[in-house]
């Protein structure tokens, strides 16, 4: 597809920085849009796919990333292209359905986790959740699709979420190995693209399993306060 063509999407399906540009008026969580330079760096280097622009694969691509952008920047969902606000609903294998608020208010690594061995939703808050994931994977927490089985207006599609153990996980050493998670969501979405509801499966017992694999960390070997997080706030650069 062209790049005429594809600007001729809806804006919410096209490439997210495209979509913060154009979100002028948006209120932002940390007061500024985020910056995902970092983010684009790393995809050149780690993503398995290439899709073309304008296919399926590229569509589904950007609006998973624009979602999960506003859900973690925009601090007014009423204000997220992507999704259809007051129809929202979104689940992770078969679990409880959770509305727009509440992915805002508890953040995506809560309601997509949940409470399983490792790891304890109900303990986190959206800030703690961001701080321990982004301390494990200083260089990013990376996600792209892999393959989509199925188009508009239910869309199944494999996807793949992945990033370098190089920081502690809680009391957990790094082992410095690159750790991923492989799913599979069902979205339902309306005839121009914003998402209905959305559905993910996949086994993150696995995943949890790495990162608890090294060698548990004595207080005073772990990072002390200045931990990244701290910096990646002030910077946001970001998956």
């Amino acid at each position: 597809m062209s790049a005429q063509k594809s600007q001729d999407l809806p804006l919410w399906v096209q490439d997210r920085d495209e979509v913060i540009a154009q979100s002028k008026d948006a209120q932002w969580r940390y007061g500024v849009p985020p910056d995902y330079s970092e983010s684009k760096a790393g995809l050149a280097e780690e993503s398995k796919c290439c899709h073309l622009e304008g296919s399926l694969e590229a569509i589904v691509q950007n609006l998973v990333r624009t979602f999960e952008m506003e859900v973690s920047f925009k601090s007014n969902p009423q204000q997220w292209l992507s999704v259809v606000q007051d129809k929202f609903r979104m689940s992770s294998n078969g679990g409880s359905l959770y509305t727009a608020e509440d992915v805002y208010a508890f953040g995506t690594y809560n309601v997509f986790i949940g409470d399983v061995e490792n790891y304890k939703a109900s303990e986190e808050t959206f800030e703690s959740s961001g701080k321990l994931f982004r301390t494990a994977f200083p260089k990013g927490f990376l996600w792209e699709v892999l393959e989509v089985y199925s188009g508009p207006p239910n869309v199944t599609f494999k996807w793949r979420h992945w990033g370098t153990f190089n920081g502690p996980y809680k009391d957990y050493a790094p082992t410095g190995q690159t750790v991923e998670i492989v799913g599979m969501s069902l979205a339902r979405v309306t005839d121009d693209l914003k998402i209905l509801a959305v559905e993910h499966y996949f086994d993150n017992s696995e995943f949890l399993n790495k990162l608890t694999s090294g060698k548990k960390q004595a207080k005073d070997q772990q990072p002390g306060n200045a931990c990244p997080f701290g910096s990646w706030l002030k910077r946001l650069k970001l998956r």
